[in-house]
């Protein structure tokens, strides 16, 4: 009899799971669902990126085990991607480590600098698998409460002296998921700040730094001073450049917690497929119009949503940042309640904001990632046949 481990009893179903077998039941009664819950780009991968994993797949010098920080040339567009972006310079040897996507590197990132019974500081609401992987790694996750009031930043002048003596990882994600908040370079200041002064490595996810708009242009965390001492960054392609299934990511920033996170990736992985890894290079080295169009695309959607979420009697504010609507949910409903009967009744998932922590109750987050014809569906199917809204 296999019995499950305790670091595991704490770890619920990954909610996006749970979701789709609820949407896979409902389209097998012949329901149309439109998804709105998970945030995985529908757009195409850009012809340039995808030509280059074409062109390596000939190559059989490709197909060997790649180097466990990932491959140089992928490093080396990583540093010239941070020097153009951010001028940030960044050294090739030893602050940048490849990925199999961010959230590998996040879950890897925390066995690698946590003992077990160690504080972890999680964003809440927050990317689920901040938690999940905390647990995982025998860690206690501590929640960071990110309110409105506060522009969705967290307080560090709240946290309880006796938790900040015990944390030793604190993690950040701006722009975020779900709030689709940002953060400015002030912001950052008090938290390396705030990180030097109690001991706490800090962890800033930056999966959605290069989908913005409005002519906004989001920081890293690198580009303070002294942020290198404390702090790493996850970087992702997935959102950037529509490469979810490529799974590649990067890690830059403190030496010494890299190469932590090398000996548990070493020991566990072998880094990415070579060719996807040159494609990724490309990706980054490349000028970034593709970029730049596809933000133009979720903005165009972002502001056709907006509209018909208002005309339907809810009210939130366009974001800058991310590819996600952080909007409340009716009065007269929880979170869960309103996503259930949005799902039931009208066939359209939305993700409830308690999926993403406690604080995140009274929310419910939308993903852009459906054409806009869909998204104008979803919102008159929760018009027509939903009187909560009305």
């Amino acid at each position: 009899m296999v019995v499950k481990p305790q670091r595991l009893q704490n770890i619920p179903p990954y909610l996006f799971h749970e979701i789709n077998k609820k949407k896979q039941a409902l389209e097998e009664q012949g329901v149309q669902v439109i998804d709105l819950g998970i945030g995985c780009p529908d757009l195409p991968t850009p012809k340039h990126i995808v030509e280059r994993l074409k062109s390596e797949m000939d190559d059989p010098n490709n197909f060997k085990y790649p180097g466990y920080s990932g491959c140089e040339e992928l490093r080396e567009a990583v540093a010239h991607f941070y020097k153009e972006r951010f001028d940030v310079s960044l050294d090739v040897a030893g602050e940048i480590v490849a990925l199999i996507g961010s959230k590998e590197g996040i879950g890897h990132f925390i066995s690698a600098v946590i003992d077990p019974g160690d504080i972890v500081l999680v964003p809440d609401p927050g990317y689920p698998v901040y938690r999940a992987a905390t647990y995982l790694a025998d860690g206690v996750p501590y929640s960071m409460p990110l309110l409105k009031e506060n522009g969705f930043l967290p307080d560090f002048s709240s946290l309880p002296a006796d938790v900040v003596h015990k944390a030793k990882l604190m993690f950040l994600n701006y722009p975020g998921n779900p709030t689709a908040a940002i953060a400015d370079e002030h912001f950052f200041r008090e938290a390396v700040a705030f990180a030097k002064q109690n001991g706490i490595i800090i962890a800033h996810d930056a999966a959605y730094q290069m989908v913005t708009f409005d002519g906004y242009k989001a920081p890293s965390i690198l580009q303070v001073e002294g942020a290198k001492e404390v702090a790493v960054e996850f970087g992702s392609l997935s959102k950037t450049y529509n490469m979810t299934g490529w799974r590649l990511g990067y890690a830059t920033g403190n030496k010494e917690a890299l190469a932590l996170l090398s000996i548990v990736k070493s020991n566990m992985d072998t880094s990415q497929f070579l060719p996807i890894q040159k494609a990724g290079a490309t990706a980054l080295l490349s000028d970034q119009r593709c970029v730049a169009e596809y933000n133009l695309i979720y903005q165009e959607r972002q502001a056709a949503m907006i509209a018909a979420l208002q005309d339907i009697g809810i009210n939130t504010e366009a974001p800058k940042g991310s590819f996600f609507i952080w909007a409340p949910v009716p009065s007269g409903y929880t979170s869960g309640e309103f996503a259930s009967k949005v799902l039931e009744e009208a066939g359209v998932i939305v993700t409830p904001g308690t999926a993403f922590g406690e604080y995140g109750e009274g929310y419910f987050r939308i993903s852009l990632s459906v054409p806009t014809n869909k998204l104008l569906e979803a919102a008159y199917r929760m018009k027509t046949k939903l009187a909560v809204c009305r």
